[in-house]
């Protein structure tokens, strides 16, 4: 028998829904020769991520063998599959990255902004054209989403085919993009499949997934009943819906103005690569200014509440000079991620301040899911027929249900979350080992680690307050002055009533007064008692014990 095995290691995406990235390798043990397919992005949270600008897999164990990667896969043009191809590329040992041409477009761009230069990212044509990697052959296969070009990936090994679905829905008319083709997909299966690993995020919806095309004659029929100004906001990637929303407005006599880079940028992509042919006509933000309210159609970026993004400026107030009024409709084409409805729900609610008539996707007329639902789960596993069900994307109980799921119609499946290595060689899959996972965070323009204390920290200044405390002290060892102290985010007075500040200088004054030599001298020691002390006056003083920088000044 071989020695060589086949692997799956999840590094993102796997317990959690975004920031997609997930490992292949096959060969000896601990010498597996690796392909990556997708190095996706996830947002922060203002509450327990603050500051931080983009989030991504912990590549450290990647990194560490970099040497071994063999190419980079990217299954489509999302942000939670592509948006870290920039920051992580170089760490990964600059591999090759393969895609199909509108999200090789995207990568690019994404590169771009690192300087590096456009030939990183090989444009792939679909199934059965395929790309050798090391012991890895990897085709495109064309699976409908809600991004143009989706594709699962045909990786076939020495132990086997695997079929990684990425994201996908059934859908034989999604208006932009290829349709569902089951005969396509049978001839795949047709050879036998090792392993499915497969989208799980619609596996407790229940019904069977709608259309792209069902949704343009509702968008249509809620556009013409409006007399003012008509603003809609969709993921910027989901090019059929911009298009949909596009000819809605056009067909009842409104000029199309998009608001927001990345919507601006996916269109362009998309009428690069040949996708969209037919797009209206869109206006200029400064001549959109000129048209009449009930003339004008904006359709703009920040679906998910964003802070920066088009839909956010304008319900703070205007945006590139255009502004909302009493009477206008806000349409959320869209559905709200998990994590993401406080955002949103506050950016409803400006909006409805403003007079502005929002209209969500409660109804469930005018946005359609990208992902498979449960029954179109059961149709991949029935059509593909693989060996053995490996559910991704997802969080947890996502993952178990659709193992469950697959259990339910004969499939023998296994949960794989961040971490864990999973060996497909034998009859049954069977977990590896554990490996260190975790995420980083671009925070301004450098990586850090979720654990390197940062983000705690401002954690804990943001819930506790800051003070700093200054001390100097001359060359004989004694303190010179009084200490003064200034204070971040804390009630100015507290029960003494007496100015917050005042109480903790004097306190400390004091204690410096009666303080040992040996203290005195030792910076390490009369840093813990000045901290300890701070702490004691602010819990008494206004019920807080808050965090403290001591500056201590030795003079020479």
């Amino acid at each position: 028998m071989s020695s060589d095995r086949l692997i799956y290691l999840p590094l993102g995406g796997a317990g959690e829904i975004g920031m997609n990235c997930y490992v292949y390798g096959y060969g000896p043990k601990d010498a597996e020769r690796l392909i990556v397919v997708d190095l996706g992005v996830t947002f922060p949270n203002m509450d327990t991520t603050p500051g931080v600008d983009l989030i991504m897999a912990d590549v450290s164990w990647l990194e560490a063998r970099k040497d071994r990667i063999e190419a980079v896969f990217i299954t489509h043009a999302h942000e939670d599959h592509v948006g870290a191809v920039g920051h992580l590329y170089e760490r990964l040992g600059a591999p090759l990255i393969y895609a199909r041409a509108f999200t090789a477009n995207i990568a690019r761009r994404k590169l771009d902004e690192y300087a590096i230069e456009a030939e990183a990212v090989k444009t792939a044509s679909p199934w059965p054209e395929t790309v050798q990697a090391g012991p890895f052959t990897v085709g495109f296969l064309p699976i409908s989403h809600s991004v143009p070009e989706s594709s699962a990936l045909v990786i076939d090994t020495p132990a086997g085919r695997v079929v990684h679905t990425g994201d996908f829905k059934l859908d034989e008319t999604p208006v932009v993009g290829e349709p569902f083709d089951r005969a396509l997909w049978e001839s795949v299966a047709k050879p036998g499949v090792r392993a499915l690993v497969c989208d799980s995020t619609n596996v407790f919806s229940g019904h069977a997934g709608r259309s792209e095309s069902t949704v343009g004659p509702e968008i249509k029929k809620l556009v013409a009943g409006q007399k003012g100004m008509v603003i809609a906001t969709t993921f910027a990637s989901n090019i059929a819906r911009v298009k949909t929303l596009a000819e809605a407005g056009r067909a009842t006599g409104r000029s199309i103005c998009l608001l927001g880079r990345a919507m601006r940028r996916m269109i362009e992509a998309a009428v690069e690569t040949g996708i969209l042919t037919d797009f209206p006509t869109v206006v200029s933000p400064e001549d959109a200014r000129e048209i009449p309210r009930d003339n004008l159609m904006l359709l703009v970026t920040g679906s998910q509440g964003e802070r920066r993004a088009a839909t956010a400026q304008l319900a703070n107030g205007k945006y590139m000079g255009l502004s909302l009024s009493e009477g206008d409709l806000f349409l959320f084409s869209s559905k709200t991620i998990p994590g993401n409805e406080r955002d949103v729900i506050r950016i409803i609610n400006q909006l409805s301040e403003q007079g502005v008539d929002v209209v969500d996707d409660s109804s469930g007329l005018y946005h359609v899911s990208g992902h498979a639902n449960r029954p179109d789960l059961e149709q991949m596993h029935q059509l593909v027929n693989p060996q053995i069900v490996v559910p991704m994307h997802g969080e947890h109980r996502h993952l178990r249900e659709h193992v469950k799921l697959g259990q339910t119609n004969g499939f023998q499946g296994i949960v794989a979350v961040n971490g864990m290595m999973i060996d497909l060689s034998g009859n049954a899959p069977s977990v590896a080992e554990y490996i260190e996972s975790g995420r980083t965070y671009l925070d301004g323009a450098v990586q850090i680690g979720a654990f390197d204390g940062i983000v705690r920290d401002r954690i804990r200044m943001a819930l506790n307050g800051h003070v700093i405390v200054t001390v100097i002290v001359d060359e004989d060892g004694e303190p010179l002055g009084e200490p003064w102290c200034e204070l971040r985010g804390l009630a100015e007075t507290g029960t003494s009533n007496a100015p917050l500040v005042e109480v903790l200088e004097h306190d400390l004054g004091q204690f410096l007064m009666r303080a040992s030599d040996k203290t005195l001298m030792d910076d390490d020691a009369l840093e813990d008692e000045l901290k300890k002390l701070t702490r004691q006056v602010t819990q008494t003083e206004i019920g807080k014990k808050v965090e403290v920088t001591c500056v201590i000044s030795r003079l020479s």
